[in-house]
Order: C-alpha cells, then structure tokens, then sequence
C-alpha cells in the first residue's frame, strides 16, 4: 500500500517537471537574451552619460548607471517569473515594491532635494569653489560643492549648509563689495 502511494507521487513530481520544462527554458533562455541586451544597453547608457555629463564627476556618472541598471534587472526578474507561470507574484512585487519606493523617497525627500539642489548648483557657472557666496546668514568662500551640502569658509572656520538651502537664494558678492 505504501509503495503504491510512493509511486503515484513520484510519477506526479515527473509529470509536473515535464509540464513545466517548456516554461523553465524559455525563461532560463530569455535570461541569457535579457543579459546580452542589458549589457548593451549599459553600454549605450554609460557611453550617452559621458558624453553628455563630461565635466562631472565619475561618481555621479555611476550612479545615475546604476540606477538604470537596477530598473533593467528588476523588470527582467519580474518578466522571468511571469514567463515561469508566476504571474500573481510578479504583480505583488510590481505593487510592493512602487509602494516601497514611494515611502522611500518620502522619507528621503530632503535628502533628495538636496542631491537635486546640488546637481544644479554645479552646473551653476556662477557658483565656483572660490567664489565669494552670501547664502541666508552666512557669507564666505565656497570650499567645497557636494552633491548634498557645499562647504564655506567663514573667518578660518568651515560652515556646512545643505545645497536646498543655498540654492533657494544665494547672492554672489563681488570681490569689491
């Protein structure tokens, strides 16, 4: 009696593997696709980033890859599940995860405020390390520009103030002045 029932589930677990086989190639063969074209397309994208951000600095060139390389292997993962047979998973990661990223950037929105507020600031022409700033109630010369705060040097000290606060209203003073 036993040996029947050992029997019946094996040949079950065979017959499902074998059902399944046709999905799992397909799926381990779009992965092998999907790999050859996101590193083309890196390539493309870390080429566009050079030539269009040339006097940045590397690091920023990185990370705006890296965060095209993140939604590339997230919609390839949830493709491959769907492609697999698991679709209501693929969905319930799509959801949660817009979800999570929506109460991530909520609760980053300063911090990215300030990366955006910094991004502009040094592509300001007129807001130089060594330029003369008056940014609310601190004057002195800019030391250094972040991608979050921009450093000053006020009377041998250093100031930090983050780049959202400057970048509302700053004033260049003239070496005059």
């Amino acid at each position: 009696m036993q040996v029947g029932v050992i029997n019946r589930a094996l040949e079950q677990l065979v017959s499902n593997v074998v059902d399944a086989l046709p999905r799992l190639i397909t799926a381990f063969v779009f992965l092998a696709v999907a790999t050859v074209g996101i590193k083309a397309i890196m390539f493309v994208v870390r080429a566009v980033l050079k030539r269009s951000l040339p006097g940045e600095s590397p690091v920023y060139r990185q990370f705006l890859g890296v965060i095209v390389l993140v939604f590339l292997w997230f919609g390839v993962a949830l493709s491959f599940l769907s492609i697999v047979g698991l679709t209501a998973i693929a969905a319930s990661l799509g959801t949660a995860t817009g979800f999570l990223a929506l109460g991530v950037s909520y609760a980053l929105s300063e911090m990215i405020k300030d990366a955006v507020a910094g991004v502009y600031l040094l592509r300001d022409p007129d807001f130089n390390p060594g330029d003369t700033i008056k940014a609310g109630d601190t004057t002195g010369e800019v030391a250094a520009i972040e991608l979050r705060k921009t450093r000053f040097r006020v009377d041998g000290d250093t100031v930090v103030r983050a780049n959202a606060a400057i970048e509302e209203r700053w004033t260049k003073v003239e070496s005059g002045s």
